[in-house]
């Protein structure tokens, strides 16, 4: 029988055919299109025509398209509904595919053909994305270690396959310590929850097969949990559980897989000639350089860690008056917290969630996009890789701009967190090609499922990165859609997150889930007053989690970076009561692949681009102003990485922000 990963996916849209597809079918797909794609780079380098453009940087686009569209498809699926034979094959194939990465830059004839190019660009009338194109192909492969002497590819081949090893390891480790943990309640450690939050206990019961309610490791869960129960046993049990993933010792410890890939690390960067990964890996960034990134992340430090101190003294200052023992603990935080912001805004989360149900939510995204960017979202009645998975078919004024897939309820298959990826991006070169675009999130379920504030935030933040697939308009899928430099790429995402806040848009999305009423307004104006509440906390967390991530890298790396990470933490002062965001051995951003190493800081830098770039909504008087609009979309949504980041942003704006609308829209500015 043909495999249907190898044939031509002729569904609509060009979608894979998942009902087709069974994990059997992925090893030999693989095996056929890593030599498809070996046979494509061998007559590469091989033509016997002068190198140009076409026929060397054109043709390399190409050369590994049945490689990219199986990874598309097996990739999301690890990450997004992970079973044991696809985290085997998962496990095999990431040195393969490393070494087959490894192959393409060390070829030293396609690698001439390539500096042939870039020597003779000047009179080979490329247009813009054409330079950017060919300017990024040459990088990517000198950082690759395409000019090393022989010794010195085969070290960097075998780095490269044994990073790629170690990360999935690390992920599938913490994955494995996630799925292992849950605890049964009783009736009385339900004591003091809201309903909607038992209902979703209940409803994490019922997919784990069990007879009542448990609480496991979803952030979905343990969040709210942290922030109702008044149980401060359980509270601690739960937070220990959850700061111990990836450090309970036996075949899931992440702890020296970590330190092996901080010490894999500085040696890759040492061989091309940096004097410490985060200076190798910034290079190329907004930021260029480590000092740069410091700069920022300790100008916010300290008004972030003042406003947290004042905060730590007014919640133990509660604890105390409960006749609570010791100092405030990171276990009591959020629990005292949210009591703080009951009584300082008069919210209550079981008051604000039944306006906000998630399909009423995902409307809310998509009417957002439809008044910006003129898009229209149509149901597809679609077969996909899991029942909780849809799709929408995206248009603009008749014309197909992408296929949209949702995919946002927690389950044990899937990894924690939330993220954008896609099936496969848009592109010209080769046939129009439009992006399928996926979002996947970790939402407690229940009937309706009942969003928090900070959940609808994540909706809303995912889908800035869809839009950035969906509006890509380049030619080459190299510059297209999310291939940004890493602190550019989550401006479209936090950009987006503004519109949730937005009066018009909550008064006709965030409605009762019983009764159909409007979120009063009084409500929506105290929810909205109440975003700077508790910033000291998030504030800080992010930076500690960043901080030790640039500290890793900055540097020789730690043969410890339990004690490092110790040590830091240390020396910045964090609080007593406030953890990293991400601990080390649960640090996935870092350690499950290279996307963030040395680069949590992302977020932040373009925070101080998203605070300016919605400014220019509020300058021209409409959060959806249509001259405002498009310019996002021209310079920025759907320019994908076809010219430099600050290039893009000052074509949109006219100039590069300061700090300050971001310490403005945290609540931590001065006076």
């Amino acid at each position: 029988m043909t495999n249907p990963l190898l044939a031509d996916w002729t569904g609509p849209f060009a979608l894979p055919p998942f009902a087709a597809i069974a994990d059997d079918d992925f090893a030999p797909a693989f095996a056929a299109a890593l030599a498809a794609a070996r046979a494509r780079i061998d007559a590469i380098a091989a033509d016997p025509a002068l190198a140009g453009f076409a026929n060397t940087i054109g043709a390399l686009e190409l050369a590994a398209e049945e490689l990219d569209r199986l990874a598309g498809v097996f990739f999301n699926l690890a990450g997004s509904d992970a079973n044991p034979a696809r985290e085997a094959l998962q496990r095999e194939l990431a040195p393969k595919l490393a070494a087959f990465r490894s192959e393409v830059t060390g070829n030293a004839a396609l690698f001439a053909r390539i500096e042939a190019v870039w020597a003779a660009r000047a009179g080979l009338g490329l247009d813009a994305e054409q330079e950017r194109v060919l300017m990024l192909t040459r990088r990517d492969f000198l950082r690759a270690g395409a000019a090393l002497d022989p010794a010195g590819k085969a070290r960097m081949a075998a780095i490269r396959a044994r990073l790629a090893a170690l990360g999935t390891a690390f992920q599938q480790n913490l994955l494995a310590d996630e799925r292992g943990w849950l605890r049964e309640l009783g009736a009385g450690d339900l004591a003091g929850l809201p309903g909607w939050l038992v209902a979703a206990l209940a409803a994490a019961g019922a997919g784990r097969g069990r007879p009542g309610p448990v609480l496991t490791l979803a952030r979905s869960l343990i969040v709210p949990f942290l922030q109702y129960s008044p149980r401060r046993d359980l509270r601690e049990a739960a937070f220990r559980a959850w700061a111990a993933r990836g450090a309970n010792g036996g075949a899931t410890d992440n702890r020296a897989i970590a330190a092996e890939i901080l010490a894999l690390r500085e040696e890759r960067a040492r061989l091309l000639g940096h004097p410490s990964f985060a200076a190798y890996k910034l290079e190329p960034e907004m930021a260029r350089t480590p000092a740069t990134v410091r700069e920022l992340l300790m100008r916010v430090w300290e008004p972030a860690r003042a406003r947290a101190e004042a905060d730590a003294a007014a919640l133990t200052a509660m604890l105390t008056a409960d006749g609570g023992n010791g100092p405030l603990e990171p276990w009591d935080w959020r629990y005292y917290a949210e009591r703080r912001r009951r009584e300082l805004h008069d919210l209550d989360e079981a008051e604000i969630k039944p306006y906000l149900a998630l399909d009423a939510m995902i409307a809310a995204a998509f009417d957002a996009a439809g008044r910006l960017f003129g898009l229209e979202f149509r149901p597809l009645d679609l077969t996909l890789y899991h029942p909780d998975a849809r799709a929408w078919e995206v248009t603009r004024a008749g014309r197909h701009m992408a296929v949209f897939v949702g995919d946002y309820l927690a389950r044990p298959s899937k990894r924690s967190g939330a993220w954008c990826s896609a099936f496969r991006g848009q592109r010209r070169h080769g046939g129009e090609r439009r992006a399928v675009v996926s979002n996947v999130c970790n939402f407690a379920g229940g009937a309706p499922v009942l969003l928090s504030w900070d959940d609808a935030r994540t909706l809303f933040h995912e889908f800035g990165h869809a839009l950035h697939h969906i509006l890509s308009d380049v030619t080459h899928g190299s510059v297209a859609g999310t291939n940004v430099a890493r602190d550019f790429v989550e401006l479209p995402s936090q950009l987006f997150e503004h519109w949730l806040e937005v009066p018009a848009l909550l008064d006709r999305h965030a409605r009762h889930v019983d009764t159909g009423a409007p979120m009063p307004p009084a409500l929506r104006d105290r929810l909205i007053a109440a975003r700077t509440y508790d910033q000291g906390f998030a504030t800080v967390e992010y930076l500690a989690s960043a901080l030790v991530d640039l500290d890793f890298h900055d540097g020789p790396a730690p043969a410890d970076p339990m004690a490092r990470q110790a040590e830091v933490l240390a020396g910045l002062g964090l609080p007593r009561a406030i953890p990293m965001r991400h601990a080390t051995p649960h640090f996935a951003h870092v350690f499950a692949g290279d996307g963030y190493s040395a680069g949590y800081y992302s977020y932040m830098w373009s925070e101080v681009m998203d605070a300016d770039a919605f400014a220019a909504f509020e300058e021209a008087g409409d959060p959806f102003d249509p001259a405002t609009a498009a310019r996002l979309e021209r310079h920025i949504l759907s320019a994908g990485g076809s010219a430099e980041a600050e290039t893009l942003y000052r074509a949109f704006r006219g100039r590069m922000p300061g700090v300050e609308p971001l310490l403005a829209g945290r609540g931590l500015a001065a006076g």
